[in-house]
C-alpha cells in the first residue's frame, strides 16, 4: 500500500478529498468514463479498483462496504449487477487512464479515466504483432485440407481416381473455412 501524500489533498482537507474521490467514483460507475485532471484520475484509480474488487465478491458485507463510499443505491446496484460480472476473469487493471492534453482555462493536465471493456483475450491479441496472429490463422485451413484421410480415400478430390481432382483443387468446405478466417481477420483489423 502506498504511503499517503503529505500536505494539501487535492486542494482541501482529507475529508474533502474523500468526498471528491467518492463523487468521482460514483460518476465513473454511472457513466463508464469521465474526464478529470490527471492528479484526480491517479488518486481515483486505486479507490475505484478496490470498490470493483469488493463488488466482485457480491455478498452483503461487500455491498455495505461499498455503500460507505458510494451513497447512490442505483449506482451500487449497477456496480454489483453489471460492472463487476464483466471483470470476473480479470484480477485488477479495471481502469484505463488516457491523457488528453491541457485544459483551456488554466492549462491543467487533463485525463480520461474509463472502465476497461475489452476482455483479457482481446487485449492480449491486440498487444501481439499482426504477423503472429495472421500466420496461425492462414496455416489452419492448409492443415485441415491436407489431412491424411482425404489423401487415402478414393472419393476425395485430391486422389487421382476421383474425376473432380482436375476440376477443383480445393473442396467447398475448405473454401468456406478460408472465407470465414478471412472475415475474422478483417474484423480483428477493424477493431484495432
Amino acid at each position: 500500500m502506498p504511503t499517503p501524500t503529505k500536505g494539501a489533498r487535492l486542494g482541501g482537507s482529507a475529508a474533502h478529498e474523500k468526498l471528491i474521490l467518492a463523487n468521482l467514483a460514483t460518476q465513473l460507475f454511472e457513466h463508464g468514463r469521465i474526464t478529470t485532471t490527471e492528479a484526480k484520475a491517479k488518486r481515483l484509480r486505486p479507490v475505484a479498483e478496490k470498490l470493483i474488487t469488493k463488488a466482485k465478491r457480491g455478498d452483503l458485507h461487500a455491498r455495505r462496504q461499498v455503500m460507505t463510499t458510494i451513497r447512490d443505491k442505483s449506482v451500487v446496484h449497477s456496480l454489483f449487477t453489471e460492472i463487476a460480472p464483466t471483470f470476473e476473469g480479470r484480477d485488477g487493471g479495471y481502469l484505463r487512464i488516457t491523457r488528453v492534453g491541457l485544459r483551456k482555462g488554466d492549462r491543467a493536465p487533463m485525463a480520461i479515466i474509463e472502465l476497461v471493456t475489452e476482455s483479457i483475450e482481446d487485449s492480449r491479441k491486440s498487444n501481439g504483432s499482426a504477423a503472429r496472429s495472421a500466420s496461425p490463422a492462414a496455416a489452419a485451413p492448409v492443415q485441415s485440407a491436407e489431412s491424411p484421410e482425404s489423401a487415402e480415400s478414393p472419393e476425395s478430390p485430391e486422389s487421382p481416381e476421383s474425376p473432380e481432382s482436375a476440376e477443383s483443387p480445393a473442396s467447398p468446405e475448405s473454401a468456406g473455412q478460408v472465407e470465414e478466417n478471412a472475415e475474422a481477420e478483417d474484423e480483428n483489423k477493424s477493431e484495432s
